[in-house]
């Protein structure tokens, strides 16, 4: 299994692109402005997209995905996501007046997008080797993570979250725990505005990583743009014994 991080930023910039994971050429986690940086002939492989939640950075780029596929794909593109994400999606991008509804694209009969409905823990057999299974998160909208079980390993992204036992207990649940992508998004002095917003800080992760009972390398995303120094600084601390890495855009997970 072999995933590129397409975009793991929690803002645009210089070098900086939005949530986006490349799973084995042919799946993606969130369509932010990472998708960006696949070529046509990327973007053509990719049979599902599995959503985490409905903001702006983790879906835009799910539209021009479609637009620059129209007529050079004859299959649909699934698009997994829970109900409320879904109806987001059909009420506020793909609806005519901000975007084309690829849903209904080239016609209802033959959709570019086919929206598919998913459940807190459905389980999905993307093929022999790879089983993906969604899990609750608390963020402001309702949100999911992932976990991606292979022949070589386990792997889990949080997605945009906050303190919650609920992570913590899905995760526990899991046979083995490799590798965990989480998000710190700002840097402690900014704890009021990731309580509001719902992400964490270094201080917060490092004392809600305590309940998790695997030790997975961690791989922290989701960065705001001017902060990644401060949370690189205040990590050292909050994470000391912890194997991680803070993740850049082109970086690849893999269990070869």
């Amino acid at each position: 299994m072999r995933i590129k991080v397409l975009g793991c930023s929690g803002g645009v910039g210089p070098g900086l692109r939005t949530t986006s994971l490349l799973i084995d050429d042919d799946y993606l986690i969130d369509a932010g402005t990472g998708v960006g940086d696949l070529t046509l002939a990327q973007q053509q492989r990719i049979e599902r997209v599995f959503l985490t939640h409905s903001h702006l950075d983790h879906i835009c780029g799910l539209a021009f995905l479609a637009d620059n596929l129209f007529d050079l794909i004859e299959r649909p593109i699934d698009v997994h996501a829970t109900a409320e994400t879904l109806q987001t999606l059909r009420e506020h991008v793909f609806n005519w007046k901000i975007w084309p509804d690829f849903s209904r694209l080239p016609d209802e009969e033959r959709p570019l997008l086919r929206w598919r409905e998913l459940s807190i823990g459905q389980v999905f057999d993307l093929d022999e080797q790879r089983r993906l299974t969604a899990f609750p998160v608390l963020h402001t909208v309702p949100a999911v993570g992932y976990a991606i079980e292979g022949h070589r390993g386990v792997f889990a992204f949080s997605g945009d979250t906050y303190a919650d036992d609920m992570l913590w207990a899905f995760l526990n649940r899991l046979p083995r725990l490799d590798k965990l992508m989480i998000e710190i998004a700002f840097p402690d002095e900014q704890a009021a505005l990731g309580y509001a917003s719902k992400h964490f800080t270094p201080s917060l992760l490092g004392e809600e990583l305590k309940k998790l009972e695997h030790r997975p390398r961690l791989y922290l995303t989701h960065a705001k743009p001017g902060c990644e120094a401060r949370i690189e600084r205040q990590c050292r601390d909050a994470l000391r014994g912890w194997s991680y890495s803070h993740l850049k855009r082109g970086d690849t997970i893999s269990f070869d």
